[in-house]
């Protein structure tokens, strides 16, 4: 069984990409979108801010991943059956 902490925990979930990047924008919108009917928090980190995060996701951006587990959910678009199966590990 799940416990409601870890629930919480995992329904942060992280986009990294670029503040000029139209692919990072159009999976920000579709998750704020979503947010209407599932329910998860996210931030957005900009991979320029930090070498490492640049060097590891260079042009494989956006990427969406779990601030939990640090698993990979999806990256370039929004796959919503990904991000579902995710988040049903923790229902």
């Amino acid at each position: 069984m799940t416990r409601k902490n870890d629930m919480d925990q995992a329904r942060q979930l992280i986009v990294y990409g670029r503040e000029v990047c139209h692919l990072c924008q159009d999976m920000i919108l579709a998750l704020r979108n979503l947010q209407a009917q599932v329910s998860f928090d996210f931030q957005v980190v900009d991979i320029d801010s930090d070498p490492e995060l640049a060097a590891r996701y260079g042009d494989k951006i956006p990427v969406l991943l779990s601030s939990f587990t640090r698993q990979e959910i999806c990256h370039y678009f929004l796959d919503l059956a990904a991000l579902d199966d995710y988040l049903a590990k923790f229902r």
